[in-house]
């Protein structure tokens, strides 16, 4: 699995103007293939009076799906500059979808090129980059008098706290990126004078801003 890789944060839309036709870019973070083709058929379906609704998809880890579609538009005018710039940005597991209702007046194909990425460009500005970074799950219980530095080493290191459930003890689960769990179990077991157990119990993606 990928130690971290880019992304869009959430689901969002942008629109330009080009010689009074519209551009509409929606733009959405997808887990699989299968997922970006249904976003696409619920946006086909929402702007059916367009005259275009052009994607472009990119979906990776070793092998990555990536396609895209003209749809009417010249042949690589539309599609094509869209996925070039989410490889531009490096971003996985995003589609985008531009929908374009003509105004009249022919943008031409350096035109047609320069609108459609410039569309993709602000749809993933509006949906923002993060980068996800695979995690493993990890769950100990702890003394409430070591509450305050637990916290106060979670928040130096920017970890995120998935569950804290209160009781005679504190249970607690923190997600820690798995290049770094060896480390953090290290400084648990100098925080409690190696008293402390912990182990990993699962491993998820979690999305951070990226800087």
């Amino acid at each position: 699995m990928r130690e971290n890789y880019n992304t869009v944060l959430k689901e969002a839309q942008a629109e330009i103007t080009e010689k009074k036709s519209s551009f509409i870019a929606n733009v959405k973070n997808v887990k699989s293939e299968e997922e970006a083709l249904e976003y696409i058929e619920v946006l086909k379906r929402k702007y059916w009076d367009a005259r275009h609704n052009v994607y472009a998809y990119y979906i990776g880890e070793k092998i990555a799906v990536q396609k895209c579609s003209d749809d009417g538009e010249p042949s690589g005018t539309a599609g094509m500059p869209i996925l070039e710039v989410l490889k531009k940005e490096q971003l996985e597991d995003v589609v985008v979808v531009v929908t374009r209702y003509f105004g009249g007046i022919l943008l031409g194909t350096g035109g047609l090129v320069r609108a459609y990425s410039k569309s993709a460009k602000e749809g993933i500005i509006a949906a923002g980059i993060g980068k996800k970074v695979l995690c493993g799950n990890i769950k100990f219980r702890l003394d409430y008098s070591l509450l305050g530095k637990l916290n106060s080493l979670i928040a130096e290191k920017k970890y995120k706290t998935l569950e804290i459930n209160y009781a005679d003890i504190i249970d607690i689960s923190v997600a820690v990126p798995v290049n770094r769990i060896l480390e953090f179990s290290k400084q648990i077991c100098e925080l409690t004078s190696g008293e402390l157990q912990v182990y990993e119990f699962d491993r998820n993606y979690y999305i951070t801003e990226y800087l």
